[in-house]
């Protein structure tokens, strides 16, 4: 913000130039005016001279008549150039407070129809954000200052989605579809958002958004996925495998949820009772179905316990050894609360496509951030690959320092 003062700075000393401009020739005519008193106060002065001087003898009339002609022509080569007397002007008052008034006005006029708070937003999206709070801090602020924006609350309804935070992400998909429209993707993301806000219960509501959704695109990956999932939970293991595959196939080849989408196929398919060969190679262990949990014991290492406060933020979670680099479940602690025992579960899953009972392996993760920040802090320990199904408490000592 610095270089746009500086410019508006600039810009109100050419204004104020303009309007000082008057006050500063005003005395100049003053100046010109006082000198032509003095000239003719001096005329005057030397005609009373030659008066006296012709009554007491001393000059005759022809060299008084001299005199005064010479005292003429000095008077006018004096006054010759000078401004003429009787010019309009203004008062010294006027320009003065004209000059005071400006830039008040110009300052109230910027507040109210300025957008410096847009401008530095802007300066502030240029800068690629550290961490996830951050990231979230500049959207809220971008939809305070762009209320009308449904780009901002869109993001900032799928960042909150990123935080586990379904009831604040619903708000903000419901605010971009009114503000955009009732697209397709904006309200398979509303409805999975209420999804997840409702305890996952189903309502009428999200029914009549992931219709509404699919009428207008057969195939909106959220909405299908979605349905599947609530069918899914619901018992109805058929509706679920049957949007499952329309969601399959609607992804692209690469696209690394497929795995995952088809295990949830794999499991709804054996909970019927309908698994052949296929199904066989592609279903998970008993165990899996019936839902993963994982015990985790966490500590710290005494050579850290004075390098570190009590209110630091812990956070514990498990990510796939061989799948998506984003964490399967998490769970906060802080460092107060060490030792504990810790549970990751599927219940605990940030993404539903993402489960632990979808992947065979997991990596174990303990970390501390004094700032709070799931992604980086100064202290992490990790484990050795654990499979999901192994039912042991699994140990984690955050022994070494946060080098990602």
């Amino acid at each position: 913000m610095t270089d746009f003062w500086l410019a508006a700075g600039l810009l109100l000393l050419v204004a104020l130039g303009f309007l000082l401009l008057p006050v500063v020739r005003g005395r100049r005519a003053q100046a010109e005016e006082d000198r032509t008193a003095l000239n003719v106060a001096l005329y005057q002065e030397r005609l009373d001279e030659l008066e006296v001087q012709f009554a007491s003898g001393t000059l005759s009339a022809e060299q008084k008549e001299a005199g005064r002609a010479e005292a003429a022509r000095e008077l006018l080569a004096d006054t010759e150039g000078a401004e003429p007397a009787g010019r309009a002007r203004l008062g010294k008052a006027v320009p003065l407070v004209a000059a005071l008034l400006v830039p008040l006005l110009g300052y109230g006029l910027y507040l109210h129809w300025g957008a410096s708070d847009k401008l530095e937003l802007a300066r502030e999206f240029a800068q690629q954000p550290k961490t996830i709070e951050e990231m979230t801090a500049r959207l809220e602020q971008a939809v305070k200052a762009q209320p009308d924006s449904a780009e901002g609350w869109f993001f900032l309804g799928r960042t909150y989605m990123a935080q586990n935070r379904p009831a604040e992400a619903a708000q903000a998909f419901e605010r971009a579809v009114n503000l955009a429209g009732r697209q397709p993707e904006l309200l398979g993301q509303w409805a999975q958002a209420l999804y997840f806000a409702g305890d996952k219960q189903w309502t009428e509501q999200m029914q009549a958004l992931t219709d509404e959704a699919l009428k207008g695109d057969p195939e909106e990956l959220t909405s299908l996925g979605l349905l599947g999932i609530a069918a899914f939970e619901g018992g109805r293991f058929k509706e679920a495998i049957g949007y499952w595959e329309r969601l399959v196939a609607s992804l692209p080849p690469e696209d690394p949820s497929r795995a995952a989408i088809q295990s949830g196929i794999a499991r709804a398919r054996q909970q019927m009772g309908e698994a052949d060969g296929d199904a066989e190679a592609e279903a998970p262990a008993p165990s899996a179905v019936a839902g993963v949990e994982l015990k985790v014991k966490v500590d710290l290492d005494p050579a850290l316990k004075a390098k570190v406060q009590p209110d630091d933020s812990v956070f514990v979670f498990a990510r796939a050894v061989s799948g998506p680099p984003m964490p399967l479940a998490v769970k906060r602690l802080t460092v107060a609360e060490l030792p504990a025992e810790v549970a990751l579960g599927d219940a605990d899953a940030m993404m539903p496509q993402l489960k632990l009972s979808n992947f065979p392996e997991v990596q174990l993760v303990a970390r501390v951030s004094r700032a709070g920040n799931a992604t980086a802090g100064e202290w992490i320990g990790r484990s050795e690959a654990v499979k999901t199904t192994e039912a042991g408490p699994q140990a984690v000592v955050i022994d070494r320092p946060d080098q990602r």
